[in-house]
């Protein structure tokens, strides 16, 4: 049983898996669609990695709780799109966070906004506050990825025709624009310190 964590989005990540474990089975899969969610399990995974780092690396507590939202919210995303695809007959990809596998590919692909290798190496190496500065900085860059996967899923023909397709994608749309704007405002305040008023 997941543990709720307190955060304004919320609601919309339970939403967003409730939507995809009421899919019916028999529903025809558009090739956009299942990419989409094939690609987007990797790009989850990847957020869980960097999020769960929060609490080995020093982070802040504002910084640890945000992460502690993203690590639940998005294994449960994770779970529910696997078995998206596991009910419509498609593979089932693991969560890979170097990136999207497919059979005869010989790396890993990146989806838009992910984080390459060097990036994420030098995240695991960071500590304390420039831990903090880092991951928003990643984050923000990763969730922006997020936010173009939707939009390039909804540009394609034929695609989120399925209601309960369309409405995760809004919701991930949304939920990571909500995010991205949150983690701005605490990068800006790593960024200028209040000052204090001299006495």
């Amino acid at each position: 049983m997941n543990r709720r964590v307190p955060y304004v989005n919320a609601a919309g990540a339970l939403l967003a898996v409730a939507v995809l474990c009421t899919t019916p089975a028999a529903a025809q899969a558009n090739a956009a669609d299942v990419d989409f969610m094939s690609g987007m399990i990797s790009h989850h995974a990847q957020a869980v990695l960097m999020a769960g780092w929060a609490p080995s690396h020093g982070a802040s507590a504002g910084l640890q709780t945000l992460c502690e939202r993203i690590v639940v919210g998005q294994r449960d995303e994770i779970a529910a799109m696997q078995r998206w695809l596991r009910e419509h007959g498609k593979p089932v990809p693991d969560p890979d966070p170097r990136g999207y596998s497919m059979p005869g590919m010989d790396h890993p692909m990146l989806m838009p906004g992910m984080l390459t290798p060097e990036q994420l190496a030098q995240l695991d190496s960071a500590r304390g506050p420039e831990f903090d500065r880092l991951f928003l900085t990643f984050m923000i860059q990763h969730h922006r990825g997020a936010v173009t996967m939707v939009r390039e899923l909804l540009d394609a023909p034929g695609a989120a025709r399925d209601g309960l397709i369309f409405q995760f994608a809004s919701d991930v749309s949304a939920d990571q624009t909500t995010e991205i704007d949150r983690m701005s405002r605490m990068l800006a305040a790593l960024s200028h310190p209040p000052q204090r008023s001299a006495q």
